[in-house]
This record gives C-alpha cells, structure tokens and sequence, in this order.
C-alpha cells in the first residue's frame, strides 16, 4: 500500500486533475492572488500556470516528495520563487500573520485533521488576508450525498484518504472564517466525486468558538 500512495498514487492525481475543466476552475478561484501565498496541499503545481505575477512568493506545503518530484519543472518555470515549506498543513512551519494569501484545491478532502490545518491557516494570514479555494466535497443532492457515505471508506482506502463528503464551508465558519464567496457547482464527471465548491474567506471577526463563528 505504501508503494500505491507514496510513488503511484501521486501520478495518478496529476493526471486527473489536470483536465481543462480543472484547469479553468482553478483559474476561476485562485488566480487573482498575489503577494505571499501559501498554498496547502501543492500537490504536482498544477495551480502554477493559473497564478499571476502580482504573487510574489508561494510557499507550499506538500507531503508527497512523489509529487514535488513531479512539480519540479513547472515550479522552475514559475515567475516567482517557489519554496517547499512543510510537509503537513496542521503545522504550518511559518511565523503568525507572514502570509497575505493562502490557497487550496483538492486539499481540504485529504488532510487527516482539516480542523487543524484550518487554524493554521488562520494563524499564518495577516489581519485581512484572504483564503482562496476549490474543493470538491458533500453533493447538495440527498441521493448523491447518500452515496458519498456509503463509498467513503473505499476511497479513504483509494486515494490516500480522501474523502468525499467533507463540507470545505461548514469547516471554514467553524475554524472561524466568515465567507465572502461559496459557488456551489459540478462538472463533468462521477457526480460522487465532481461535487465542487469554490470561492474565497476571510478571518471572522467573531470569537473562533464554533458557537460564536457567523453563519453567512
């Protein structure tokens, strides 16, 4: 199994989320950020293309040396310096407030303790800073939804822990992020999987409790 996560696996994920319908939503959702970013689950930077200029530093956190492998001539093209930061996004190896973004796609479905990584996120953005995303996760249609569960755990096991029916909004108001864009959509594909959600959050000014986190 470790074979299959560690050295397949990451091949695998680069070549399906690379397709033109991927590409465009990345576009979509991440591109306009700029300054330092951080990006959480970098994967094999296929958000690279889709960032401008006005970035002037990603810092990337990825777990997979499979994928940064992968990632290496892409991040040698990029237009601004691009530097592996962690391995993990529940310890996030930066000083508070250092970031002016942070961006994820696909991520937040396979980190083992989104709850935590959320917080980091919160920890590294400066007053203001904005967390730009695009993720897919729990369908708005009940049967779809209901599928979700019941194949959960096979594609835990398939895709390196992976869930399907993650809520990426119901995380951020909980990790205490007030969002100010969620589109909810699909694109062509297994409906259990193409379930997608996309837009951008800002810290809440609200007290991070899940009981004082506001509910847009």
């Amino acid at each position: 199994m470790a074979l299959w996560k560690d050295r397949i696996l990451p091949w695998f994920v680069h070549a399906a989320l690379r397709t033109t319908e991927f590409q465009e939503v990345r576009s979509e959702y991440l591109g306009k950020a700029e300054g330092q970013v951080l990006e959480i689950g970098f994967g094999s930077g296929l958000n690279l293309p889709h960032l401008s200029d006005r970035v002037r530093k990603l810092y990337a956190v990825e777990p997979a040396d499979a994928a940064w492998r992968i990632a290496r001539a892409t991040v040698e093209r990029a237009p601004f310096p691009v530097e592996r930061t962690g391995t993990t996004a529940e310890a996030i190896p930066l000083p508070d407030g250092s970031v002016d973004e942070v961006i994820s796609s696909f991520s937040l479905c396979t980190i083992p303790d989104a709850e935590k990584a959320l917080r980091e996120v919160r920890r590294v953005l400066r007053p203001g800073g904005t967390f730009r995303f695009v993720e897919h996760g729990r369908s708005e249609d009940a049967r779809i939804a209901k599928w979700q569960d019941r194949l959960d755990p096979v594609q835990q096991w398939l895709a390196g822990g992976c869930h399907l029916n993650r809520e990426p909004d119901r995380l951020l108001r909980e990790a205490g992020f007030r969002i100010e864009r969620l589109d909810r959509f699909e694109i062509p594909g297994p409906r259990v999987i193409m379930s997608l959600y996309g837009g951008a959050a800002i810290i809440s000014s609200c007290s991070t409790s899940k009981s004082a986190v506001s509910e847009d």
